[in-house]
């Protein structure tokens, strides 16, 4: 049987948070992958990658699980109603309702992380309480059929995570080999605890605008969700 996960695609999306997850999850038996937007027009990521979707909203198939990246489009996806009204269909019946990075805050939007642990990137983790989230500073966060995943190359990590849950250990083993999926990094400067201070400085004050914007959105959207209840 044919297991169906879709990673949603949209303008200005992080490319490693897609393309990261995409490479593991196409390796699982059985598996089809859709790259899902409301249009099968290329979209351009934040770094400027054309991207296509092959599956529109419309014409998607249940999925067993839904994978919303971050990126810098995430803001204007947290107020658009008819992604958000997708995501919570499809969430409705998925097996695994997931995010990787700042995708957390999309799920938030969509009323989908009231009461439950989720993580995402840590410049932006302030923003997960606001939306009725528990944050938690992991790699990787599960709370039933909810996994999260922390910045951009977390991906990775989330999806291995997932593939366990989707087709056991030795497989996710054997995608993690062929992947040669073995960090090494060169600088130990990967997290804000482990990062010289004036390196985590600087980033803070790169991401500072995107921070204040999106918390204007999170407080936007929460108000939002109080309504909802």
């Amino acid at each position: 049987m044919t297991l169906h996960i879709g990673l949603l695609l949209f303008p200005r999306v992080q490319q490693l948070d897609l393309t990261g997850p995409h490479d593991v999850f196409a390796q699982i038996p059985g598996a089809t992958v859709h790259l899902i937007w409301k249009t099968r027009a290329a979209v351009e990521s934040s770094s400027g990658m054309l991207l296509t979707p092959d599956t529109t909203f419309d014409d998607c198939p249940p999925l067993d699980v839904l994978c919303i990246p971050g990126g810098s489009g995430v803001g204007a996806l947290m107020e658009d109603d008819a992604t958000l009204d997708f995501i919570r269909r499809q969430a409705r019946g998925a097996r695994f309702v997931t995010s990787v990075c700042t995708g957390a805050l999309v799920l938030g939007a969509a009323g989908l992380l009231r009461g439950r642990r989720a993580t995402t990137h840590w410049a932006f983790h302030s923003l997960l309480a606001g939306l009725g989230a528990i944050p938690v500073r992991e790699r990787v966060v599960r709370d039933g059929n909810l996994v999260t995943g922390g910045g951009i190359t977390a991906g990775i990590d989330f999806a291995l995570t997932l593939a366990a849950e989707l087709v056991g250990e030795e497989e996710a083993q054997a995608i993690q080999l062929e992947l040669e999926y073995a960090p090494a990094p060169p600088f130990d400067a990967g997290s804000p605890d482990s990062a010289p201070r004036s390196v985590v400085e600087t980033v803070r004050e790169r991401s500072a605008a995107t921070l204040a914007t999106r918390s204007q959105i999170a407080e936007r959207v929460a108000r939002r969700l109080e309504i909802a209840k």
